[in-house]
């Protein structure tokens, strides 16, 4: 027996390579044994910082009798979700449609060697509970049902194939969408939110960003239910549990309503996210604790999750060793009183207590304390809370460690990109567009190759597998933020090289984008989605970052592109279209093209300029701040200037004359 995860560069299936499982990568060779010994598959998907794919591993994959089980009946093959997103939608929607139950990870999916399934779960503990079967039991007799009810097998085979071709939507030929779609869509969210607490639904909470930005979207066009949504979401989430109130970053979701304790794992989309978010809320509401967060934010992310390349780490585990030595989730976060007591001195110990909730009842597991701010400081106490603060996480940096996921993902990046573009640009931190640019040029250095990007690499280790339609539509919209963060002629060529290449390898015949590219391996499913998850839609991101390319360069065919993917999903917006915000975004900029505004000066005067526009929250607004060292611009953004600064607000294809007065130019935003 040998173990075939010994070369990978994900640290998750690396976790994995001392096992006694034979496991094999997803591949050609562990496919074709499959065939040739007619034998079934047990496909494993999971993550790094995943808590319950730790406890899964621990029972059951290092267990020499459930591998030997393993290795008897089945070939086994451990995929990391994060590097093969198009299997995890494909086997995640096959596991709803056959359990009817929500998937989730570690997902456990026995397929046949056509890598069709047959039977579905998420975790199985070692031996029977929670009202699940347990794992060994349950090896042989699925193995079982393969060989001898080949026919039953072979009849859902067929019903599942149907299900999944019915579930990519039929296009229309007139696109119905309009306003009131958009209306729709918030009265489904607004049906949705708890005014108690913030946030959708009941527990467990997630911070669905596009939803978020959907909002705050509406605020902008005077919908004040909407903005009170948005923002009181955003000040729970800052001053709940699930962000970090000594270190900074948000970790994954809320186990309980109130946002109080979090699954103790950071990921990098959420963070991402969330820096543009708080930023665009700040420019709303002028709230200092949102700027906070945003610095916090900021400082994490360089702190823990930079490369010395300038390209950023995909997470953080839940899970780290605790004073014993034992695995926990949440070890490195939580507290006992008696050694915040010890750090602090008596009066920041009250401050602390009285704010992070350590004078009350224990909050983790009811015999630890997780920090969230249980009440803003008073003027007077800040200093003493920012101390005790300062003493807390130099205390924390002493404990084991989380594991860090050290892979770089592009779609990832680019999200971050994006909020890292646009939060520089905003609060006036040319330091984190840097950090943005240094970031692009990574992926263009390294994962950019004969015009296809590759998905994911690892530094100083090859970069691999194809990119999926996420990774170009996030990427172009995150060059599309930092161009107006920074003009760089090289980012401008890299966007119209993706753009092309998102059309060429990703459309499909009738509108919309496939999740992979028309030469990816054939797999039984091409996912073709409009919905947001945990990430936006990748064809939300990609007809909304088109069609603002196709206005910034005049390019008839991006906006063309962006009008067949709105027709292509014209009934998944009729039939919910909450449950695609960032589709939402694109029909609002269909139905009424963003304003460009073009800005060139000297540099000392543009900068005085942005810093007042910048105030304002504009989201169907595209700035271009372009001094005297911008040379290489397209037609489209080309133009004299006499005085210090000039502008020109543009709508379609008509521009207004020169505009040389700041406050004018304000009035007329």
């Amino acid at each position: 027996m040998s173990n075939h995860l010994v070369e990978e560069t994900s640290p998750y299936l690396l976790q994995h390579a001392e096992n006694p499982v034979e496991w094999y990568p997803w591949g050609e060779e562990a496919i074709r044994l499959a065939r040739e010994q007619d034998k079934p598959i047990l496909l494993s998907i999971g993550y790094s910082a995943c808590h319950w794919c730790h406890v899964m591993a621990h029972e059951s994959f290092e267990d020499p009798q459930i591998a030997a089980l393993m290795n008897k009946h089945f070939i086994n093959i451990k995929v990391d979700r994060e590097e093969r997103p198009d299997l995890d939608q494909i086997y995640q929607t096959a596991h709803s449609m056959l359990s009817q139950r929500s998937g989730g990870w570690p997902l456990t999916v026995f397929l046949t060697p056509k890598q069709e399934p047959y039977f579905t779960g998420t975790y199985f503990p070692k031996t029977a509970r929670y009202q699940l079967p347990g794992f060994g039991d349950l090896i042989p007799r699925v193995a079982q049902y393969y060989r001898e009810r080949k026919d039953d097998v072979a009849l859902q085979n067929s019903q599942l194939a149907d299900a999944l071709a019915r579930s990519i939507p039929r296009a229309s030929s007139v696109l119905s969408a309009d306003e009131n779609t958009l209306q729709l869509a918030f009265k489904s969210l607004e049906s949705a939110f708890d005014f108690e607490h913030g946030g959708f639904g009941s527990a467990p909470k997630f911070p669905n960003p596009s939803d978020v930005n959907f909002l705050l979207h509406q605020a902008k066009v005077g919908n004040k239910r909407a903005e009170s949504m948005a923002l009181q979401m955003l000040s729970a989430m800052a001053d709940g549990g699930i962000y970090d109130q000594i270190g900074g970053g948000f970790c994954r979701y809320s186990v309980d309503e109130r946002w109080n304790i979090p699954h103790f794992e950071k990921m990098l989309y959420d963070n991402g996210q969330l820096l543009f978010l708080y930023t665009d809320a700040w420019q709303i509401s002028k709230n200092p604790r949102y700027l906070t967060v945003v610095e916090e934010t900021v400082e994490w992310l360089q702190r823990e999750m930079l490369s010395p390349q300038g390209a950023i780490y995909s997470s953080l585990d839940a899970d780290s060793l605790d004073s014993h030595g034992h695995s926990e989730e949440g070890a490195f976060y939580v507290w006992q009183l008696s050694e915040v007591k010890a750090l602090l001195t008596p009066e920041e110990f009250a401050v602390a207590s009285n704010c992070y909730g350590f004078d009350r009842a224990a909050n983790f597991e009811e015999v630890a304390w997780h920090a969230y701010m249980a009440r803003l400081p008073e003027h007077d106490e800040i200093e003493l809370l920012n101390s005790a603060r300062q003493k807390l996480f130099k205390a924390r940096e002493k404990r084991t460690r989380p594991g860090r996921d050290d892979k770089i993902l592009t779609s990832w990046n680019a999200l971050t990109i994006k909020g890292l573009a646009r939060a520089g640009r905003v609060f006036n931190r040319p330091d984190w567009v840097v950090l943005a640019q240094n970031a692009v040029d990574f992926i263009r250095n390294r994962l950019w190759q004969n015009e296809r990007l590759l998905a994911t690499c690892k530094v100083g280790q090859p970069a691999h597998l194809n990119a999926y339609l996420d990774d170009y539509a996030f990427l172009l919209d995150g060059l599309i933020e930092l161009l107006q963060a920074d003009y760089r002629a090289e980012d401008m060529a890299f966007a119209e090289d993706l753009a092309e290449a998102l059309l060429e390898n990703f459309e499909a015949e009738d509108g919309g984008f496939y999740f992979t590219s028309h030469s990816h391996e054939q797999l039984i499913h091409r996912p073709k989605s409009a919905y947001d998850n945990a990430t936006p839609s990748g064809n939300g991101i990609a007809a909304v970052a088109l069609q603002r390319l196709g206005h910034m360069l005049g390019e008839a065919r991006y906006l063309q592109a962006t009008e067949r993917a709105l027709k292509a999903f014209d009934n998944s917006l009729a039939r919910n279209p909450a449950a695609c915000a960032n589709l939402c975004q694109a029909l609002n900029e269909f139905l009424k093209p963003p304003t460009i505004v073009i800005l060139r000066g000297e540099a000392n005067e543009l900068a005085a300029w942005r810093a007042e526009i910048q105030l304002q929250y504009y989201p169907h607004h595209l700035f271009f701040y372009l001094d005297e060292t911008a040379k290489v611009l397209p037609p489209t953004l080309q133009r004299k200037f006499t005085n210090n600064v000039n502008a020109w607000i543009c709508k379609g294809v008509t521009c207004s004359e020169s505009i040389n007065d700041l406050q004018f130019l304000l009035k007329s935003l």
